[in-house]
């Protein structure tokens, strides 16, 4: 769940390298010893840029200040499992294949077409697009529908931020999320596993939340390739594979759209797709998960990793149970 930060914790006069001894940015270890303590939060947003930039000398930082509303007791997923253990079916269907063909996407130069029901459409260069308000980091879980999760330091700015910007008309009232489908860079997209471009849907009351986040980084850099660069989306009540990667174009629509895997398989993923332990995948039980990076071998050694019990909306239902009020979550899952 989500916990309330101490004001001993919040730093808001003090520098960061003055609350944490330096040994705690530069040590793991030490690191995650305080996080299981539940004493990790805003003052290590050094450490995690520290820690990626150790994994890959050639990450780019982003700067971002950390918000404290959004701090979890969980310890994060170490960066390397992060970035190596990943779906992502434009580059491969394996877990390990994104990181191994991700190279070729060329996240610069790039788009966002955001358009549709909106008074001010308009076509976002990145860097544009990624300066359009402060970035902040926030601590978030990942819960993805074959049972395994992760707990992720992310780089962004609420969605509703560039919501409010373009000015939805009264008719909007879903957004669908387009991604890039290029066979030259994407060799995933000669298979037929899914029709390209993969698509995904919020309504728009769920695109405004607070919570629904523009991502442009992840553990104090930019967003490697293989985790959806250059931009992507993060909604953390739901399960992974609503939060689009690589997005070329926000579309604001008055029916409820059409999504890549509710295309496929409309029997196992349903549109909403909000973490219920009391919804079974058809092949797969909901009611528990396995913490990627909590067993000896990492994110393949995820079977190994101890089970945990699955908490309603990712265990964000104190912010997000009210857009569901009415709704039978079982037959609209």
């Amino acid at each position: 769940m989500l916990i309330p930060s101490p004001k001993w914790l919040r730093g808001d006069d003090v520098a960061a390298s003055e609350i944490t001894p330096r040994e705690v940015f530069e040590s793991r270890r030490r690191w995650l010893a305080l996080a299981a303590a539940g004493a990790a939060g805003g003052a290590l947003g050094p450490w995690f840029a520290r820690e990626a930039l150790a994994q890959n000398p050639a990450a780019q930082k982003l700067p971002a200040t950390p918000n404290n509303a959004y701090v979890l007791t969980d310890k994060a997923t170490p960066y390397d499992d992060v970035t190596t253990y990943n779906n992502f079916y434009e580059f491969g269907t394996d877990k390990s294949d994104p990181a191994r063909n991700a190279g070729s996407l060329r996240p610069r130069p790039w788009q966002v077409s955001v358009e549709g029901l909106v008074k001010r459409p308009k076509v976002y260069d990145i860097d544009e697009l990624t300066r359009l308000a402060p970035q902040e980091q926030r601590v978030y879980r990942l819960r993805c529908v074959e049972g395994w999760s992760m707990v992720i330091p992310w780089t962004g700015y609420s969605l509703a931020e560039l919501i409010r910007r373009v000015e939805p008309q009264g008719s909007a009232k879903f957004v669908e999320f387009v991604t890039l489908a290029d066979k030259k860079q994407m060799p995933g997209l000669g298979s037929p596993v899914l029709d390209w471009p993969y698509t995904e849907g919020l309504r728009l009351d769920e695109a405004m939340h607070p919570l629904t986040l523009l991502t442009f980084g992840l553990y104090g850099e930019v967003l490697p390739n293989q985790n959806g660069a250059p931009v992507r989306l993060v909604v953390p009540w739901k399960y992974g594979f609503k939060s689009a990667k690589s997005i070329v174009k926000i579309r604001f629509v008055e029916k409820q759209p059409r999504t890549s895997w509710n295309i496929a398989a409309p029997q196992e993923y349903g549109f909403y797709s909000n973490v219920n332990p009391d919804v079974d995948h058809p092949r797969w039980s909901q009611a528990t998960e396995r913490r990627i990076g909590e067993s000896k071998g990492g994110g393949f050694g995820a079977l190994f990793a101890p089970k945990r019990k699955t908490l309603p909306f990712n265990g964000y239902a104190q912010q997000v149970a009210s857009l569901y009020q009415g709704m039978d979550l079982r037959k609209q899952f």
